[in-house]
C-alpha cells in the first residue's frame, strides 16, 4: 500500500467528525438564541401583565414611601371590570386604603402613586384635615401632617367653597369640572372613578387638585420595596440627559453609603 493511500485512509474518518462538530456548534447557537428569545418574551409578558418596577420621585407618600424607594408593582391583582375570566383568576376589587400606581390624567401621563380614599358612589368631604366618607370619619393611621406647611385651604375644607376654588393650585380642567360632582358640602365619586390622596397630606397634589382616577388608568398595587436609595426630589428632576447621567454616576459611586439597607425587601401597606 502506498503512502498516499495510507494518508487517505487515516484522514477520511475525520471529515464526519468535523461536520458533527460544526453541527453541534450550530445547534448550541440555535439553542442560545431560542432561550434568549423565550427569556425576552417572558420578561415582556411579565412587565406587561404581572410585575413592573417603579421608583418614588416625590414626598407625597411619606412616611409610607420615601423618595428613592424602588418598588415592584403587582399588575395582576385588581379585577372589577366584569370580564368573564375574572372568576377564574386571583383578582380582587379595589378597596379603600389600597396604594395604587396609575397614569396621571393630564400632561404627559406620568405615573403617580397614591392611596385610594374614595370608591365609586362614595360621598366624600374633608374638614379640619379629617376625611369623612358617607358621613363618617375615616380612620387614617397612615396619614402624616406637617405643622410647618404653608396654609392651603384644601387641607382644611374640600370640596372647595367660594374663593377656595381660586386660591388653591387646581388644574384648570378640574376647576371647571368639579362643580358637577358637588352636592352640598360633599363630592360624589362617579362610577369607574376613584378619589386618591397622598399619605403626606400637606405635601400631596392629589385628587383634590386634579380630579378622579379613572379605573382604566390604574396600573396595579406596589407590594415590595426591592431597593431604596437616600435621595431627594432634585435627584429625579434633572431635565437633560447629562444631568440624569451625572446623578446615576454619583449614586453608583456612593451606592453602599446611600442605600437604605433597612428598607430593602420591605412589604408595602
Amino acid at each position: 500500500m502506498s503512502d498516499d493511500e495510507t494518508i487517505t485512509q487515516e484522514v477520511a474518518p475525520a471529515e464526519p467528525a468535523r461536520k458533527r462538530e460544526r453541527h453541534g456548534e450550530e445547534a448550541t447557537l440555535s439553542e442560545y438564541i431560542e432561550s434568549l428569545l423565550v427569556t425576552v418574551i417572558l420578561a415582556l409578558f411579565g412587565t406587561t401583565f404581572i410585575v413592573q418596577a417603579f421608583k418614588i420621585p416625590s414626598a407625597s407618600m411619606e412616611g409610607t414611601l420615601l423618595i428613592g424607594d424602588h418598588l415592584l408593582v403587582n399588575k395582576f391583582i385588581f379585577g372589577g371590570r366584569g370580564s368573564w375570566y375574572e372568576k377564574f383568576l386571583p383578582y380582587r376589587s379595589l378597596e379603600r386604603g389600597d396604594i395604587i400606581v396609575f397614569k396621571y390624567p393630564f400632561a404627559d401621563h406620568q405615573h403617580f402613586v397614591k392611596r385610594v380614599i374614595g370608591l365609586p358612589g362614595d360621598h366624600l368631604k374633608l374638614e379640619d384635615q379629617r376625611v369623612y366618607i358617607n358621613g363618617k370619619i375615616l380612620n387614617e393611621p397612615y396619614v402624616v401632617h406637617d405643622s410647618g406647611a404653608g396654609y392651603d385651604p384644601l387641607n382644611y375644607a374640600f370640596p372647595p367653597r367660594g374663593n377656595q376654588l381660586y386660591a388653591s393650585p387646581l388644574v384648570t380642567e378640574w376647576a371647571q369640572e368639579i362643580k358637577k360632582y358637588v352636592r352640598g358640602e360633599e363630592i360624589i365619586v362617579p362610577a369607574n372613578k376613584y378619589f386618591a390622596m397622598g399619605d403626606n397630606r400637606d405635601h400631596s397634589l392629589d385628587s383634590r387638585y386634579w380630579g378622579f382616577v379613572d379605573r382604566d388608568a390604574i396600573m396595579g398595587r406596589p407590594f415590595l420595596i426591592y431597593w431604596s436609595v437616600d435621595a431627594n426630589s432634585a435627584d429625579y428632576g434633572q431635565s437633560t440627559f447629562f444631568e440624569r447621567l451625572k446623578s446615576v454616576i454619583q449614586t453608583l459611586m456612593h451606592l453602599p453609603q446611600r442605600t437604605r439597607w433597612g428598607r430593602m425587601f420591605r412589604t408595602v401597606h
